[in-house]
C-alpha cells in the first residue's frame, strides 16, 4: 500500500523557518519523482518544489532563494527546508510522487500519482 506521510508543519511568525519531511512507503521510491505542492484557502493547488527525473530541483518563483527541496533515498524521505516564511506561504503542504516529470511539467498537480494527507503551515504577520 502506497503511503506518503508528511511531518513538520506548524505555526510560525513571518521570517521564521520550518522543515517539512515526507516519509514514503509501499513503492520503489527511487523510481518516482517527488515534489511538494500547496493549497491555500480558496486557491488552487500549486507546485512549490520538485525533483525531476534528472535529479534537478525546480522551484516556484515565489519561493526561490527561500525554500530548498532535498531527499534521502536511503530513508525514502523527502524534505522541504523553508526559511524567511511569509504570510502568503500559508497553506496545506502536500508531498506527492510522480512517475515522471521534467522541468516543464513539474508544477502541474495532475502529473502526480500519489499524495500524502498534507501538513498545515500557517505564517502570521
Amino acid at each position: 500500500q502506497v503511503q506518503l506521510e508528511e511531518f513538520g508543519g506548524g505555526s510560525v511568525q513571518a521570517g521564521g523557518s520550518l522543515r517539512l519531511s515526507c516519509v514514503a512507503s509501499g513503492f520503489t521510491y527511487g523510481r518516482y519523482c517527488m515534489g511538494w505542492l500547496r493549497q491555500a484557502p480558496g486557491k488552487e493547488r500549486e507546485g512549490v518544489a520538485a525533483i525531476d527525473d534528472e535529479g534537478t530541483a525546480s522551484y516556484a518563483d515565489s519561493v526561490k532563494g527561500r525554500f530548498t527541496i532535498s531527499e534521502d533515498n536511503a530513508k525514502n524521505t523527502l524534505y522541504l527546508e523553508m526559511t524567511d516564511l511569509k504570510p502568503e506561504d500559508t497553506g496545506m503542504y502536500y508531498c506527492a510522487a510522480a512517475f515522471w516529470i521534467n522541468s516543464a511539467t513539474w508544477s502541474e498537480p495532475n502529473n502526480f500519482r500519489y499524495w500524502g494527507q498534507g501538513t498545515q503551515v500557517t505564517v502570521s504577520s
